[in-house]
């Protein structure tokens, strides 16, 4: 049985719908005593222990009996693609903690019957959190292409492999009729290969489970002439029969794409951008918290308040807004008002949190100047940029700004950090035509009048980015009336009904002339409801132009993109995902490159040819098209159901375009991207010492994602990193924090005994494969 945790109801709903659905169940059970009843989510069964904590008993004493099996192993049956590759590590963390903490045993299969598609990283992040097997049965709804098996291996991005199954029957609620089993054998993709499959039967979707009804009609069936064998059975039985014979098994390679439902990349750009705020905040607040630990022998590590915000504990929670209708934005107004209240929780208490631990930072060392400042970079690599100041600037150039240089995840005072001169100033001048000017020495464009770049110039390498007769920047505005499900779906058939954005309310006037930061706004009419505020700014030293944007949207079944037609030819573009990226086509030959018209992507995405290329960056958005040349982004969205309201009001986000040379790994695209997302911080007090770095890795194709403290230990810390070009390297990790040993950890925290991390004068030395996740305990003096 599959209780959706919000969907056309909310959480709290849910709640009673896990009550009664449970209920139901144990009194099934008593009758009996051959059923089998699995359920996944571990934040149902949390719900259900706080507020029915008889019924949770009871569960408790059914799962020692094996007839209630907690599955999946993740907090909530989350989204595949959007949240971030930490928070995906979080949801089977604190999944399989209170699997094993509440009934003695972790998960063996994750279970995510109903979602929008599967990112290429989740085998290595199931293998590393104990879990080997995979139940889901989404990719039936495919719209265009019949995925082709039913019981495969699913191999990943860096090849981990997992037994997958995708029920026959097509469908996580069936009724225990017959026609249901006979389809389950007659869509059996695999027969021959496999000769075993899971009849998943109940009401799901708004809870229910089975009733005695459905299990008396599988009593009399199961031994029936001319109809499938069944048997009531757990997950492991179902799994340990195919293991055993599965050599004959094919191996599906990649992503598993929904050609459906990718709508949702874009849907309820609120969320998305809430989610995506938060992972960063809390990211910095725990990288923040262990620097102090380990700096102050003061210092409380705020373990409590952290686990509420990363595990779903009181409502406030991102886990939980990570649910496979939440974060996507298929779901009533109701929800979406809840989950953007437990954003908001979030960044009030993260941003305490973070203000706390700067502040222990701060305090270190010996006695700081007085009305000193500091900068704090959470991000492993020296960053050099522009950065707003509070009370003034150190730099005349221009008030407010200063070019500061931070060390990888470390502080630096103001007056040490700003020591850097740019190269070559940001000037912005208005030409004789009436389009602007801006230079920086790596980048010349020339903005017309209606904010559009008629030019973005790459200096040193004399190449223009932006196609010979095009405009970058265009915004287009499509009609959107799906077929299907409103929230969820944009067909195909909506690139028909392309519109350019082309009415100047106010054209392009200069903001800022320059020195270390240039800028120019400029204002579109969408409709006679809507509007596009703009603010293109060029910093120094920047190797992108940086594009704030404000919308206000108040339209009906449209959708809001921005294009950029680049002088790049190249049958792929690259996009990135957790911990990684994966390529897609940019032709539509086949119709399996037809069906990912629009696709989702995190941070980036890059169209290059052998040396030179253009790649896109953004702080909150997911939804990519990049058809031939023109790269475009995916903006906002206004369906209609089931939120009569959806995206309705004022929307603020920024992208960023950054042409390069060479590959986009060589241009450190994925670094930049990190940057724009990760701003660096201001800390009220400077520390004694004007300079100070606790982590840095050997390696750019490295990046060290995670600094937390230990789960289970308080003298300890878990550092994450992975490998992020798609190289075989080894990398050196140093710190200066007081490290004793390190050792080799799962996704769990559980210790490997047999792999321990020699620490050399030169640091941990690590191995990597293409797109290696490796988690290391670190025990401190």
């Amino acid at each position: 049985m599959m209780s959706l945790t919000a969907w056309l109801w909310p959480y709290e709903e849910t709640i009673r719908k896990c009550a009664r659905s449970w209920v139901t169940v144990i009194r099934l059970m008593e009758k009996n005593p051959h059923m089998v009843f699995t359920c996944s989510q571990a934040q149902q069964f949390d719900w259900v222990k706080s507020w029915y904590p008889d019924l949770f008993s009871q569960i408790q004493h059914y799962v020692k009996k094996g007839q209630f099996i907690p599955v999946g192993g993740t907090w909530v049956e989350m989204d595949g693609n959007l949240p971030s590759g930490e928070s995906m590590v979080r949801q089977f963390l604190e999944g399989q903690r209170f699997f094993k903490q509440e009934f003695g045993n972790y998960c063996k299969e994750f279970w995510l019957p109903d979602t929008f598609g599967y990112s290429a990283q989740l085998p290595q992040l199931m293998q590393g959190s104990g879990i080997t097997r995979f139940l889901t049965q989404k990719l039936s709804w495919n719209l265009v292409n019949i995925f082709p098996h039913n019981t495969f291996f699913w191999e990943g991005l860096d090849g981990s492999q997992v037994l997958t199954h995708f029920p026959p029957g097509n469908s996580y609620e069936m009724k225990g009729k017959v026609e249901d089993l006979v389809n389950t054998v007659k869509n059996n993709k695999d027969k021959g290969r496999a000769n075993h499959s899971a009849a998943l039967f109940g009401f799901g979707d708004g809870g229910g489970g089975p009733t005695q009804l459905m299990l008396d009609r599988l009593d009399r069936v199961q031994d029936t002439d001319g109809l499938p064998r069944v048997q009531m059975s757990s997950p492991d039985r179902l799994f340990s029969e195919l293991e055993a014979d599965s050599s004959l098994l094919c191996t599906w390679t990649g992503e598993l794409f929904l050609e459906l439902h990718n709508g949702t990349y874009t849907t309820q750009a609120q969320i998305k951008l809430g989610n995506r705020q938060c992972e960063t905040l809390l990211h910095d607040v725990e990288v923040a918290s262990s620097l102090a630990l380990c700096l102050d022998k003061t210092f409380q590590y705020p373990s409590q308040p952290l686990q509420i915000l990363w595990s779903v504990l009181c409502f406030r929670l991102l886990l939980l807004n990570q649910f496979h209708d939440v974060i996507p934005g298929s779901c009533i107004e109701m929800v979406v008002e809840e989950a953007l209240r437990y954003y908001q929780d979030i960044r009030t208490v993260g941003t305490r949190l973070l203000r706390v631990s700067c502040e222990a930072l701060g305090a270190t060392g010996a006695a700081p100047r007085t009305g000193d400042s500091a900068v704090l970079n959470t991000l492993p690599w020296e960053r050099t940029e522009v950065l707003p100041l509070t009370g003034g600037a150190p730099d005349l150039q221009q008030p407010g700004l200063a070019l500061v240089t931070v060390p990888s995840v470390g502080v630096v005072s103001v007056c040490e950090a700003t020591g850097t001169k740019p190269v070559t100033l940001v000037s912005v001048t208005v030409q004789a035509d009436g389009t602007v000017l801006m230079e920086n020495g790596i980048l010349r464009a020339v903005v017309n009048k209606d904010g559009c770049l008629a030019s973005l110039y790459l200096v040193k390498t004399n190449r223009e980015a932006i196609s010979d007769g095009c405009r970058g920047n265009q915004f287009v505005v499509f009609d959107d009336v799906p077929l299907y499900w409103d929230a969820w779906d944009v067909m195909d058939y909506h690139l028909q009904t392309r519109k350019p954005v082309v009415e100047v309310v106010s054209p392009v006037q200069i903001a800022s002339p320059g020195g270390l930061r240039g800028s120019v706004t400029f204002t579109l009419r969408i409709s006679d409801k809507s509007t596009i505020t703009q603010e293109i700014i060029l910093d120094a030293m920047c190797p992108y132009i940086r594009l704030n944007t404000q919308v206000e949207w108040l339209e009906s079944h449209k959708f809001l993109k921005v294009e950029f037609p680049v002088r790049v030819r190249s049958p792929n573009a690259t996009y990135e995902i957790q911990f990684g990226h994966l390529q897609r086509p940019t032709h539509r030959n086949t119709s399996w490159d037809w069906a990912r018209f629009e696709v989702w992507g995190h941070k980036w995405a890059d169209l290059s040819e052998h040396g030179f290329g253009v790649s896109l960056l953004n702080d909150s958005k997911y939804g990519y098209s990049v058809h031939q040349n023109t790269m475009t982004l995916s903006l906002l969205r206004a369906p209609k159901a089931p939120d009569a309201n959806a995206d309705m009001g004022s929307h603020q986000f920024t992208y960023a375009v950054m042409p390069h040379t060479g590959t986009f790994q060589e241009a450190s695209v994925i670094q930049y991207a990190y940057n724009l997302n990760y701003p660096l911080r201001l800390i009220d007090h400077s520390p004694g010492s004007a300079v100070w770095s606790a982590f840095s890795v050997s390696a750019a194709a490295v990046i060290l994602e995670t600094i937390k403290q230990a789960e289970d230990r308080k003298d300890a810390l878990v550092v994450r990193l992975y490998e992020a070009h798609g190289s075989s390297v080894t990398a050196s990790l140093s710190t200066r924090l007081p490290v004793t040993e390190a050792w080799h950890c799962d996704l769990l925290e559980r210790v490997d005994p047999s792999r321990p991390a020699p620490i050399t004068a030169s640091g941990i030395s690590i191995n990597f494969s293409p797109f290696q996740i490796v988690s290391l305990l670190l025990y401190l003096k």
